[in-house]
């Protein structure tokens, strides 16, 4: 049985997790300040478009960009030395990108639901825009930046579409669990794709109950 896929996979996804985490926060933030509606709506419209995106789509214009002859692909390539495209940090990045619009919806619907005159007071008292996020912001929402990480992270352990684009299928490699799961239902090792599958229904199980617990753990304090 080969289990180089779960460690890929867990690699893969801490990796994506912190990432998606961190660009989550810091869009919505940023996006909180935009003043014109439509500017905003549109920029919104953009940073949440992989969500909708066919994820062989999304990977279409990640392998358009990144690739070895693509301008910025080539020129990594040619000033660190290193290729993006099929490589373990493509699949990184392809787990970023699909799973990065879960994060920033969930901690901008949280931003959202912050009283405004709380945040104009802030200001009034000669707090930054630095000081909302992190003395108001992320401390006052912390259950649905919480519950956006989650869910974030299990899409970016279940991404294919993408992967398969810009990463390839490469054993030992870039395989990540999705891609074992459809390689070994191909060469019609069933139980084998059964194991990988069982692996990734454990794990989001455990990020089903987890957002259950903190949902209830929330409503509880409210009461």
């Amino acid at each position: 049985m080969d289990f180089s896929p779960v460690w890929i996979s867990i690699k893969t996804t801490l990796c994506a997790s912190a990432i998606t985490f961190v660009f989550g926060i810091l869009a919505a933030w940023a996006v909180m300040f935009i003043k014109g509606p439509k500017i905003k709506a549109a920029v919104d419209g953009i940073l949440a478009i992989p969500l909708v995106l066919p994820p062989t789509v999304a990977g279409f214009f990640l392998l358009w960009i990144f690739g070895a002859r693509r301008p910025v692909g080539n020129f990594v390539e040619e000033v660190f030395g290193f290729r993006i495209a099929f490589s373990w940090v493509a699949t990184v990045l392809a787990a970023v990108v699909v799973s990065f619009p879960l994060m920033y919806r969930s901690a901008k619907a949280g931003f959202e639901q912050i009283d405004q005159n709380m945040i104009e007071e802030a200001k009034m008292l000669g707090l930054g825009k630095w000081g909302i996020l992190w003395k108001i912001l992320f401390p006052c929402t912390f259950p649905s930046v919480l519950s956006g990480m989650i869910l974030s992270t299990t899409r970016g352990l279940g991404e294919y579409g993408a992967t398969a684009m810009l990463a390839g299928n490469i054993p030992g490699k870039t395989r990540t669990l999705p891609l074992a799961v459809y390689s070994e239902v191909a060469g019609g090792n069933m139980e084998r794709a059964g194991v990988y599958v069982a692996v990734i229904l454990i794990i989001a199980f455990l990020a089903v109950w987890i957002m259950n617990m903190m949902t209830r753990a929330e409503n509880e304090i409210k009461m």
